[in-house]
């Protein structure tokens, strides 16, 4: 007879149905596990039978076969092992076979029978509840697990022991509840930044449109000072935004405890990471810093120090919202809308164009410097600004900046507004304007005459793509959303091009 148990196996962050079939037949005493098993659901034939013994719950000395249907889909992983362990235990009758009916089961064992929680519990608790089943996972990943929803029944234990006498009636498991994170208190505050006004106005005017921003100037002017405080003006993950970012997380095994929080990520990853590493991929295709910044921020300091080819991969993401890694056996998308913000000196040296200070290398220090990076990047970055050295006066002088918390709030009016305007225009999945299409930025900005005509010199006298020209349009849109105007007037389409403007002229 034939023993059942459902799981499920990753593609991206799409969990796979996978039906776990356990046989016990006569025979010479093995454990086969067949069905494009990699390494580490194979070693699980030792980790399952030492869990079992453990347990009370030897297998007899016959021929085991464990088959993961379907055979021709890769299956990776360790939280094969509890599916495997429960679909045996149903074969030596240790449970009843129909408990079994229902059940999406995920989870790692332990050589003494304890479960411990596995990568994927969040995407496999929402596969469940999709399919109106019962979640079994470790006591551990039930926090996790249930974000899923109210609806889902999720049976979480410690151990297998603990799992039959829950499954037999004996002693009823509590059903897990949601957590959030604790974060730390305080973010790094803008309070802090003295003087560099213009850099301040960008970052404000990039975060309440989620735009891409770069940021040049000399060594120690504030660079990496300023873009570590966009998280403080960012406004918290809505829940949608909050369950997409958990569930790469969790593929990625970066829920600590299984306990979410609404912090958008702020990733920044050194200048000397793989193309891999940063945007997906590996022999097992995991996400990369590109998906584990969706929804948030990711960070490249030195910009011109990265790989040109990695540098040049995160273009289709930037693009397209979606960071997709084909291989030869298969295709893996992960989402990857993401807000870059990036920094760079203006020369190998550092000091180009910096008051009193002559390069050894000449003018074309600067120039050979800066063409580390494409074109075709610099294109798909909305706002770039130079951030020149903080005078001694800024130092010393009094100083009363704005703090964060004005700012966040400035920044949190200015994405209502985009988020009820899309809403209105039929695209609720559009909550910045950086987000939005070509055609539906068109439709929401309309500029006035005036505007039209300053639009049109630009895009003549400096070449615009039209790629460009579509990106000026949603800086302008968000210059009028902090300013509270319905309307995209002169003065918001001015702004946006000179942040435009000074792109292309670098």
């Amino acid at each position: 007879m034939v023993s059942r148990v459902t799981t499920v196996a990753f593609q991206g962050i799409e969990a796979v149905p996978v039906d776990v079939q356990a046989q016990i037949s006569p025979g010479m005493p093995r454990f086969n596990i067949v069905g494009l098993a990699d390494k580490a659901v194979k070693e699980a034939s030792e980790r399952v039978r030492a869990a079992l013994f453990a347990s009370g719950l030897g297998l007899p000395p016959k021929r085991i076969t464990v088959n993961l249907a379907p055979a021709d889909l890769p299956k990776e992983g360790t939280h094969f092992d509890l599916p495997i362990a429960m679909a045996l235990m149903a074969a030596i009758g240790a449970i009843p076979q129909d408990a079994l009916q229902g059940i999406l089961a995920v989870g790692e064992l332990g050589l003494d029978g304890r479960l411990t929680a596995t990568a994927g519990t969040l995407p496999a608790a929402i596969a469940a509840q999709a399919r109106d089943m019962r979640l079994v996972c470790p006591e551990a990943a039930g926090p996790e697990a249930a974000w899923a929803g109210e609806e889902i029944d999720i049976i979480a234990t410690e151990s297998l022991l603990a799992l039959v006498n829950h499954l037999s009636g004996h002693q009823l498991a509590a059903r897990p509840v949601p957590q959030r994170r604790s974060e730390p208190a305080g973010l790094p505050d803008l309070r802090e930044v003295r003087g560099q006004e213009v850099a301040r106005r960008a970052l404000e005017v990039a975060a309440a449109g989620g735009h891409n921003l770069l940021m040049i100037g000399p060594p120690g002017a504030g660079k990496s000072m300023l873009a570590s405080r966009l998280p403080s003006i960012l406004p918290p993950l809505n829940p949608r935004e909050l369950l997409d970012l958990s569930m790469i997380q969790s593929i990625a095994g970066e829920l600590a405890d299984g306990a979410l929080s609404d912090r958008r990520p702020f990733r920044a990853p050194h200048h000397s990471a793989s193309m891999a590493a940063l945007v997906g991929g590996g022999i097992k295709v995991r996400p990369g810093e590109a998906s584990l910044a969706h929804n948030g921020v990711l960070f490249l300091d030195e910009l011109p120090e990265f790989s040109p080819q990695v540098l040049d991969s995160l273009r289709q993401p930037l693009e397209a919202g979606e960071s997709v890694i084909a291989r030869a056996n298969g295709r893996v998308a992960y989402p990857a809308r993401f807000q870059l913000v990036a920094a760079m000196n203006p020369c190998k040296c550092g000091l180009a164009g910096t008051p009193g200070h002559s390069c050894r290398r000449g003018p074309a220090c600067a120039a050979d410097y800066q063409s580390r990076v494409s074109g075709p990047f610099l294109d798909r970055i909305d706002l770039r600004i130079d951030v020149p050295a903080v005078t001694a006066a800024d130092m010393i002088g009094p100083h009363e900046a704005e703090p964060s918390a004005a700012v966040a709030a400035r920044v949190a009016r200015a994405r209502d507004r985009q988020r009820e305007r899309y809403l209105r225009h039929g695209a609720p999945d559009i909550h910045t304007n950086a987000a939005a299409g070509p055609t539906l930025i068109e439709t929401v900005v309309e500029p006035d005459r005036e505007s039209q005509e300053l639009l049109l010199k630009a895009a003549e006298r400096f070449s615009l793509s039209a790629r460009a020209y579509h990106r000026v349009l949603k800086v302008a849109r968000t210059l009028a959303d902090l300013a509270g105007s319905e309307k995209v007037k002169r003065p918001h389409i001015a702004e946006a091009l000179g942040y435009r403007v000074n792109l292309q002229a670098g």
